[in-house]
This record gives C-alpha cells, sequence and structure tokens, in this order.
C-alpha cells in the first residue's frame, strides 16, 4: 500500500525505525564494553587482553627464575662436594705422609746403634763417624794412642809439657790442643774439647792430615 494513503502508519513506521537502530547501537556499544573482573569499573574488551598476556608472560619468568634457582643449588651442592672430597683426600694424603715419615724416623732410630758411656764406646762412635767423613783410622790405633796420651782420662790434661808453658796445654783423650781442636773439629761433634767423642775424631783428623792416619802414629804427636 502507498505510504501516502495512510500518514500516520507511515510515521510509526519511521519511529520504528528508528528505536530499532537506537537499541542496535546501544547494543553494539555494549557488546565493545566489559566490566574488569574485582574492579566494578567499566572498561573495553580489547584492554583485557594484554593483562591476561602480561599474567601469562609473569608466570613464565616466575618458572624460568624457579628453573635457575634450582640449577644453582644443584651446582653448589656439586661443587660443595667436590671440595669435601678433595679436602678428604688432602688430609688422607697428608696423614699417610705423616705416617710414612714417623716409620721412617722409628726404623732409623732401629738402626742407630746405642754406645756405651765408657771408652769402648767412645772409641766405636768415632769410628762410625770418622767412616762417614773418610777419615781413616781402626779401633787398635785410636785405642793404643789414648792408653799412651791420657791411660783411657778424658778429663786428663798436661801441665808440664812445651804446650802447657806455651799456655795452650793438651787435653782429653789424645791430648789435643785447642787450636788444634778447633781447626780439626768434625761437624757433628761437640765444641767441647774434652767430650770423648769430639776429642778422639778430631785427633784422629788432624792424624790422618799429617801421618795418614792415628794407625801410624807411635808417639807424641
Amino acid at each position: 500500500m502507498p505510504e501516502s494513503s495512510n500518514p500516520g502508519h507511515s510515521r510509526l513506521n519511521k519511529t520504528h525505525k528508528i528505536s530499532i537502530a537506537g537499541v542496535a547501537a546501544l547494543g553494539a556499544a555494549a557488546l565493545a564494553f566489559s566490566v574488569l573482573p574485582g574492579s566494578g569499573e567499566s572498561g573495553t574488551a580489547v584492554a583485557a587482553e594484554p593483562v591476561a598476556f602480561s599474567v601469562t608472560a609473569a608466570g613464565t619468568n616466575a618458572k624460568a627464575v624457579e628453573a635457575n634457582i634450582a640449577k644453582q643449588h644443584v651446582t653448589a651442592a656439586k661443587q660443595a662436594k667436590a671440595k669435601a672430597a678433595a679436602d678428604a683426600k688432602a688430609k688422607a694424603e697428608a696423614e699417610a705422609k705423616k705416617r710414612a715419615a714417623e716409620a721412617a724416623a722409628s726404623r732409623a732410630a732401629a738402626r742407630k746403634p746405642v754406645y756405651a758411656n765408657n771408652l769402648d764406646g767412645w772409641i766405636r762412635e768415632s769410628l762410625d763417624i770418622m767412616k762417614s767423613k773418610g777419615i781413616p783410622g781402626s779401633y787398635n790405633g785410636l785405642y793404643r794412642n789414648i792408653m799412651r796420651e791420657s791411660t783411657g782420662n778424658p778429663n786428663a790434661i798436661n801441665g808440664w809439657d812445651i804446650n802447657a808453658i806455651n799456655g795452650v796445654p793438651s787435653k782429653g783423650l789424645l791430648q789435643v790442643i785447642q787450636p788444634t781442636f778447633t781447626a780439626y773439629h768434625v761437624a757433628g761433634t761437640s765444641w767441647n774439647i774434652y767430650d770423648p767423642v769430639a776429642n778422639i775424631t778430631a785427633a784422629a783428623n788432624y792424624a790422618a792430615d799429617k801421618y795418614g792416619s792415628m794407625d801410624n802414629v807411635n808417639g807424641a804427636y
């Protein structure tokens, strides 16, 4: 039916069209907006997407940090275990060396001869020192000259011969003057001229230099 034949109907139709257009516009606007969770404020649906993305990214980063920390803990534990093993090994080796040194010292002490504190012991100890230093001489050569010079008295001193007159008396088992004892002293023995072993060894060293050996001395020397 033509529009001009019913004016009232025509106006109603226009009103309806406007209303429908308004409702459609409002519906579109409503779809374009959403209420943000937990805030009560309205916002666009587009704004919700970055929030959801940020939460996901944060969760991923947190997991990465946790994994890194766990890896560091494992590495630290391995390093601590390796250090403890190295320390234990070093300690065991040090203790083994100490035990070996103590055992060697014990064996050396067991092998070291014990000399009697008498003329026989003094001569034997002197002979061992002389042997280690390459000084010639025999037990009989030393004993014979000791008995002639001091009769075996380590504190004997000559107060009447030329040496005594010159102020340097002969002393000890083999009657050595101080300058000779000092010059021919053997390392490892006492510096006391009256010490039996030191006196014998120095005198034997002197006799070896002057006569080839104490064995070659048969009188005052």
